[in-house]
């Protein structure tokens, strides 16, 4: 792949990621608590490893919220909107970003709350 088509490329990813920013509240939503958590994993004494795990959750939920966004678009496109099917594909999709969520807010509790409660405390 030459430089010019990879440029294109970036480009073309850059215009999706901002498509759904632009159109799917819950991906704005996942970017704002996910800036959150980013920011609170370097303003608290979190270690590299706990960095880390931060910070692939963060990725793995915006990932799996655009991985949604694009099966909602494509199933609009290949069924009508009231068809049971594309209903349950759409259900399926919510709630595994909806299980990932409640996992990477499990996980960010588990690291977060213990360097909270020394922050309180200390």
């Amino acid at each position: 792949m030459g430089r010019r088509n990879f440029i294109t490329s970036i480009g073309y990813a850059l215009r999706g990621i901002w498509y759904v920013f632009r159109h799917e509240q819950n991906f704005r939503l996942q970017v704002f608590l996910g800036t959150i958590a980013f920011a609170a994993s370097w303003l608290l004494p979190l270690t590299s490893s706990e960095r880390i795990v931060i910070m692939l959750l963060i990725v793995f939920i915006l990932v799996l919220e655009l991985v949604n966004s694009a099966i909602e678009k494509f199933t609009d496109i290949v069924k009508p909107r009231l068809h049971v099917q594309v209903g349950i594909v759409k259900d399926i999709m919510a709630g595994t970003v909806l299980i990932a969520s409640g996992g990477a807010l499990i996980l960010g509790t588990i690291i977060f709350l213990p360097h909270i409660i020394e922050l309180l405390a200390g």
